[in-house]
């Protein structure tokens, strides 16, 4: 498994080995938006509590790749799909050196603000979203602007913290656990140098009863510590590599299992291979999409 960085640097050769796979990935997939459904019964997951998840991850908002229009484009497909709860999995800020503008997150919030459903919409943030240097002091600390932008939309967010939620007269809970990669300068990204914000156990011992419990989480690394108390586990982070040939995805930031898409771990995994793009405007074999989970007969019935 090589570097994201190095593997994208590479990707100039494209041009000489193929100058219609370099255009279709730069120009014509990235601009691409698809709705990848996942229909999940997971055994901590009562049957008969039929639940629609919209998912949203990965923005990086900037000009010309993930404009403002483009958003507002992405918040009407997803309220079309009419899900009972929408959620947001971090890194809303620009991480590529060929961007115009990045965008301020006060004009991507306000947005994302769009998004309707009737059990609200709930946010976390990502590595990116903590390595912006622009930050705002609140409550003796400096907050990443994307929370303050997102929370003044009328988004709540979550860093490890837990909200209890009812659909119907059934009760579950909704955990976002806070960056797993908050502290780390992304120039000096390794693996063994990963410091985040993010506290497991302080996380689920908010939830103080028996309901199902979902888990946000944006990187998915965390699923081979989370317990088989949460029912299900949503992430981000990975834009499933960005490339993906035959289910392989050679640069994912995550271990391969956990590059992309519905795995069972203790508790049932969706990565979601995002929106915007990382490090360069390409991608190949995992265009851009909105995920929509839905839980108990109802994905039985539609799988």
């Amino acid at each position: 498994m090589i570097s994201r960085r190095a593997f994208f640097r590479s990707i100039g050769g494209l041009s000489v080995a193929g100058v219609s796979t370099t255009a279709y990935g730069v120009g014509i997939e990235p601009e691409r938006l698809l709705v990848t459904r996942y229909n999940l019964s997971p055994p901590q997951w009562p049957v008969d509590f039929d639940l629609k998840i919209a998912v949203i991850a990965d923005l990086h908002a900037c000009d010309p790749w993930m404009s403002l229009e483009r958003i507002a484009g992405i918040v009407q497909r997803t309220n079309a799909l009419q899900p009972d709860i929408t959620v947001l999995l971090g890194d809303y800020v620009v991480s590529q050196r060929h961007a115009t503008r990045a965008i301020p997150a006060s004009e991507w919030a306000s947005v994302l603000g769009g998004l309707k459903a009737p059990l609200g919409v709930h946010a976390i943030l990502g590595n990116h979203d903590y390595w912006d240097d622009k930050t705002v002091q609140r409550e003796g600390r400096g907050l990443p602007a994307a929370r303050i932008a997102l929370e003044a939309a009328g988004i709540p967010v979550y860093e490890n913290d837990a909200t209890r939620l009812t659909k119907a007269g059934r009760p579950f809970w909704l955990a976002g656990l806070g960056d797993q990669l908050a502290y780390v300068p992304a120039r000096h990204f390794r693996p063994m140098r990963r410091v985040g914000v993010d506290d497991l156990s302080a996380t689920l011992a908010k939830v103080t009863d028996s309901a199902p419990l979902i888990l946000l989480a944006h990187e998915p690394d965390i699923a081979s510590r989370v317990p088989a108390r949460v029912a299900l586990q949503l992430s981000g982070h990975t834009h499933g590599g960005q490339v993906r040939l035959l289910g392989w995805s050679p640069a994912a930031p995550s271990r391969p299992e956990l590059a992309y898409g519905h795995v069972r771990k203790n508790c049932d995994v969706v990565v979601s291979g995002g929106l915007g793009c990382s490090i360069i405007p390409f991608r190949l074999g995992v265009p851009p999409e909105i995920v929509l989970v839905t839980l108990g007969n109802a994905g039985q019935a539609v799988s």
